[in-house]
C-alpha cells in the first residue's frame, strides 16, 4: 500500500508545471515589453516587428527588408507622386485642377510633389488643405445696376457690392456711383430722370415760335 501512494506522488509530481524563477519571468516580460514598444528610426518604418528603410521620395515599397537584404523600391508612375520618404506600397495620385469647379493648374505635379490649382480668372478660392493648395473655388459675386464694386475680387476673396446713394447711378460695373448729369445749361431740359441705375437724360428746348398770317381782302 505505501508503495502505491508513493508511485501516485511520483506521477502527480511528473505532471505538474514547474514554477517560473524570478530570473526567467522578468527575461519574459522584457521581451514582451520590447516588441510591444519597438520603435523604428524616423527613416525607417515598422513592418512585422522589423524596421526596414524608408523609400525615398518620388518612390513606394516593392518588397519590404528582411535579415538578408534592404527594402526594394520602385519610381512613382506618371500621375502619381510621392513628396517624404515612406514606407508605403502605392504613391498618391495628383490632384486634378478641374476646371468645371473653377480651377486651374498653377504648378504641375511630378513625382516627389503634388499638383498645385489656383481659381480661374473671375473665380476666388473658397477653400484649400493643408499646403494652401486651392481645392475649391466659387464665381465671383456680379454687382447689379444700382449698386457699385466697392471692393474687387482677389483670387481669394469675393466682390464686394454696395447700394449707391441718392442722385448717383452705376450699371452694376462701375468701381464708384457717378452723379445724375445736371441739365443746367439754358437750351436743355430735362427728358427723362436718372435712377439708381441710369443717368438722367436732356434734350433741346422745343422751339415755340408763332407764325402769324395776314390775309388781304
Amino acid at each position: 500500500m505505501e508503495l502505491m501512494n508513493t508511485a501516485n506522488m511520483s506521477y502527480e509530481k511528473s505532471w505538474r508545471r514547474k514554477p517560473l524563477n524570478t530570473v526567467t519571468f522578468l527575461i519574459i516580460m522584457m521581451n514582451v515589453f520590447s516588441v510591444l514598444s519597438l520603435t523604428c528610426h524616423p527613416a525607417e518604418y515598422l513592418i512585422d516587428q522589423e524596421c526596414c528603410p524608408k523609400c525615398p521620395p518620388g518612390s513606394r515599397v516593392k518588397t519590404d527588408c528582411t535579415q538578408f537584404r534592404s527594402t526594394s523600391c520602385l519610381s512613382c508612375i506618371d500621375g502619381s507622386f510621392m513628396d517624404g520618404p515612406t514606407g508605403r506600397r502605392e504613391c498618391f495620385y495628383c490632384t486634378d485642377c478641374d476646371s468645371g469647379s473653377g480651377l486651374r493648374i498653377k504648378t504641375s505635379c511630378t513625382t516627389t510633389s503634388n499638383t498645385v490649382c489656383e481659381p480661374l480668372d473671375g473665380f476666388y478660392c473658397t477653400d484649400s488643405d493643408k499646403d494652401n493648395n486651392c481645392i475649391a473655388a466659387q464665381e465671383h459675386t456680379s454687382c447689379e445696376p444700382g449698386q457699385y464694386i466697392r471692393h474687387k475680387g482677389t483670387a481669394f476673396t469675393d466682390t464686394e457690392c454696395t447700394d449707391c446713394s441718392s442722385d448717383t447711378f452705376s450699371d452694376g460695373t462701375f468701381p464708384s456711383c457717378r452723379s445724375h448729369t445736371k441739365c443746367d445749361s439754358p437750351n436743355l431740359q430735362l427728358i427723362k430722370a436718372g435712377t439708381a441705375s441710369t443717368d438722367a437724360q436732356c434734350g433741346e428746348h422745343s422751339s415755340n415760335t408763332t407764325v402769324n398770317v395776314g390775309a388781304v381782302c
